[in-house]
């Protein structure tokens, strides 16, 4: 336990808020595992002082065990802290840091293990990914995804360690990041009805999701291992019009949905580029240029694996537990599961209580439990 709560405290000692550049502590890791003998692949990104990080210990194989985290936190602007967020604070069976549950908790423990192969003889090699920018919509890995496919190999299972209690999660939905811009007319407000207002279109396509969540919870496909157990739509911000006494002919908004795995998105947003057709239906018949258009800005895809699957039966074996759940956050998990990698979520932590909060903090008993099971991964693939 000793060098985990000290690889930890370097961990939080990083300023890494999504956005900010996590050079330093990518070469913190990596001199970590490089005296460990680690096999390092840096990845660098497209932008400035952003770079994550592939590593093997053991025999050069395709097959193996792969351990995934990511090193950026969320930022502490806003939020009461009642000790430095990013320094670590003992209380008690409480280590107090940002990033100590979401997941700077899991990556020391990545360390540890790493440490542990690097000592041992091993018949498969254990491997490591180390991504960026996860909190803004798994922005690194996507990235990353254009060399990890071909260094990566076909591990037979891969961890990654978000925050669920140490519960084995072999689920969470998908997400689509979306923007709708909506064109009407400009006019003088005197003159109102005569025109088009921009601001209306968007009301009313507020409307239309409305009503589209209310089908989905109605008659929509439901998966109850979620707490909601439907595909939900969110609208985060609406902005548009200059003045109070002129029309608007721009208004835009962005919105998600979150996606369950019998839902595919491509469907989705099927239905909602019908549902806007039929909402400017009547603007047109005012102005005949009234218009919808709605652009992804990003993605990420679900998880859904079988609780029987190598990855959930083997995390299941290390745990000594015989149930799985779902999580209702995203996570990278999506993309190794569509390289053909049975994925599973387990980390120590909870991301309801303490992810993202102030005075963000993680017991020693969850990172005990975590070491636990990767020592039981080390012991697998040195058996």
């Amino acid at each position: 336990m000793k060098l985990t709560l000290e690889v930890l405290e370097r961990l939080v000692g990083f300023d890494t808020v999504s956005g900010k550049p996590n050079v330093e502590i990518i070469a913190f890791i990596q001199n970590f595992l490089e005296t460990r003998g680690a096999r390092c692949t840096p990845l660098p990104s497209k932008q400035t002082g952003k770079l994550g990080l592939y590593a093997e210990i053991g025999p050069q194989s395709s097959g193996g065990i792969l351990l995934s985290g990511h090193t950026d936190v969320v930022s502490v602007k806003g939020q009461d802290w009642t000790q430095n967020p990013f320094s670590l604070t003992h209380k008690s069976d409480r280590l107090y840091g940002r990033g100590t549950t979401d997941m700077k908790g899991y990556v020391a423990c990545m360390l540890r293990s790493a440490d542990i192969a690097s000592r041992r003889q091993m018949k498969e090699p254990l491997k490591l990914v180390f991504s960026y920018d996860e909190e803004i919509g798994c922005v690194g890995i996507q990235e990353m995804m254009g060399s990890l496919p071909q260094i990566i190999g076909t591990p037979r299972a891969c961890f990654v360690g978000e925050p669920t209690e140490m519960q084995v999660a072999t689920g969470h939905k998908g997400k689509v990041e979306l923007e709708a811009v909506c064109f009407g007319q400009a006019g003088h407000s005197a003159l109102a009805p005569n025109f088009v207002s921009a601001l209306h279109i968007a009301a009313d396509l507020i409307t239309g999701l409305k009503d589209m969540q209310r089908w989905f919870v109605d008659y929509g496909a439901q998966d109850v291992a979620y707490d909601i157990s439907y595909n939900t739509l969110h609208v985060g911000k609406m902005w548009g019009g200059a003045a109070l006494n002129m029309i608007p002919e721009r208004a835009m908004m962005t919105f998600e949905y979150r996606h369950i795995a019998e839902d595919a998105p491509a469907l989705i947003m099927d239905r909602l580029r019908v549902m806007s057709e039929e909402i400017l239906l009547p603007y047109r018949a005012i102005f005949a240029d009234s218009k919808i258009e709605i652009n992804q800005i990003n993605a990420y895809p679900g998880l859904d694996v079988s609780a029987s699957s190598d990855a959930s039966k083997l995390a299941q074996k290390l745990l000594e537990v015989k149930k799985t759940t779902k999580v209702t956050f995203g996570t990278e998990a999506g993309f190794f599961d569509e390289l053909g990698i049975p994925t599973v979520v387990c980390g120590p932590g909870s991301m309801a209580r303490q992810g993202h909060k102030a005075d963000e903090y993680i017991n020693h008993s969850q990172l005990i439990s975590c070491n636990r099971m990767l020592a039981g991964i080390i012991e697998e693939l040195s058996a």
